[in-house]
């Protein structure tokens, strides 16, 4: 055992943080809600601390703790997602088919995982063979899960009937209030570098650099609007073919409810499930949310504008908002819904909801996939998905940067999803 340095404090002060936060998250739901899977898309909130868990134990307990024992070899069936090289694994769809393990086993599987990850921290050099960036990844990782979690509770909850109010004692009784005037910055032509460079943590999919010529546009300095959106409901958009894109007009044939997922027209007035509130009256100046490609794509058509590409995104989002203001609506301010444009200097880059851009997600040059099993985390998915940017309300704010893609098929819409115009 090689004793480590105090250097490794402060990634067991994050590691803590981070697991805390995952069961801070799941507090409020009740036993029956750990368990139910209502789409292939949503898993059990229990799968989810069980395999953030099983990402910790098997990528580095079982390969660098001198006589760690596993918890139970039976749960590495049960909570491996995709890897393939990790081994055999329940069917994505089935995940919510399992009374057992049961969510006491789950808790118990995590408490014996951060105890051994904890004092392995403590007692080993993170600098020999990467510990410490492998650790990071295992954090990362985590708080992607958190949003996914958020996400999987909202639909959980949200489809029920009885429109169950995820957290009673934080209740966000939100207003319609009036948007703000929407303007447009010109962004000049010229040369721009693209993706992450630097010390800290980024995903292999930010990488590497490399510079991209844009002509000259003009973007739109807030977000969509949930009355604004209505506008295009209203004149019949989601029965006209031309805004569609073909595949994107099958889809939307194809829908009960000619609205975002989560909207509700009852006695002639437009409702909408917030985790926070339960079934509201719809906030008109709140940005749109949980909407697909497809119907983002179909809105910037109706406008007679478009979609920002996502090199155009993150150049205007370096220009005009290089920071992340300190008002941003993230995971920490547990609001859990999107807020109103609050100031002329909020361009709403950063929180509230991704941002869908006309990008296909694909590999930079000279993308540098990671070795081994986590090169299956990002590579293998370059296929028939649409880059988002941004964050959401669900996004812890440490896990965000203007470099970060999303990513996603083009019919999804159970995430946090809005869109913003370019002309």
């Amino acid at each position: 055992m090689e004793i480590a340095t105090n250097k490794n404090q402060s990634i067991l002060d994050k590691f803590e943080k981070v697991r805390r936060q995952s069961m801070s998250i799941c507090q409020p739901l009740a036993l029956e809600d750990y368990v139910v899977q209502p789409t292939e898309d949503v898993s059990p909130p229990k799968w989810h601390l069980g395999h953030t868990t099983w990402f910790f134990e098997n990528f580095i307990l079982v390969s660098f703790a001198k006589d760690y024992k596993p918890f139970d070899l039976k749960l590495n069936w049960f909570f491996n997602s995709y890897y393939e090289s990790q081994g055999p694994r329940i069917n994505r769809s089935m995940r919510g088919n399992m009374t057992r393990p049961s969510v006491q086993k789950v808790f118990d599987y995590r408490a014996y995982v951060d105890e051994h990850l904890e004092q392995f921290i403590q007692d080993y050099n993170l600098e020999k063979n990467d510990l410490r960036q492998l650790i990071e990844v295992g954090l990362q990782h985590e708080q992607q899960h958190q949003e996914l979690l958020l996400m999987d509770i909202k639909y959980i909850l949200g489809t029920n009937p009885i429109f169950p109010n995820y957290n009673s004692s934080s209740n966000n009784d939100l207003k319609s209030t009036e948007s703000s005037k929407i303007n447009f910055h010109e962004i000049p032509e010229g040369l721009y570098p693209i993706g992450y460079k630097g010390d800290e943590f980024c995903w292999d999919n930010e990488q590497a650099e490399h510079k991209v010529y844009l002509e000259s546009f003009s973007i739109a300095d807030r977000l969509i609007t949930n009355g604004e959106y209505l506008e295009f409901i209203n004149t019949g958009a989601y029965n006209k073919h031309e805004y569609w894109l073909s595949e994107g007009w099958e889809w939307a044939k194809n829908l009960e409810e000619k609205a975002p997922l989560y909207w509700h027209y009852k006695n002639d007035e437009w409702f909408f499930y917030n985790l926070n509130g339960g079934l509201q009256p719809l906030d008109l100046a709140a940005p749109v949310s949980h909407i697909s490609f497809f119907e983002a794509d179909a809105f910037a058509a109706w406008k007679g504008m478009r979609l920002p590409t996502e090199f155009e995104w993150e150049t205007a989002c370096k220009i005009l908002q290089p920071a992340i203001p300190d008002n941003a609506n993230f995971l920490e301010s547990g609001k859990f819904g999107t807020l109103p444009k609050s100031s002329p200097k909020d361009f709403q880059f950063y929180g509230n909801c991704w941002e869908w851009t006309a990008s296909s997600y694909l590999p930079y040059p000279r993308y540098p996939r990671f070795k081994g099993a986590l090169g299956e985390y990002n590579g293998k998915f370059m296929i028939n998905q649409m880059v988002l940017r941004g964050g959401s309300f669900a996004t812890p704010l440490s896990h965000i940067r203007p470099t970060y893609r999303n990513f996603f098929p083009t019919d999804k819409r159970w995430q946090f999803t809005g869109l913003r115009l370019v002309k």
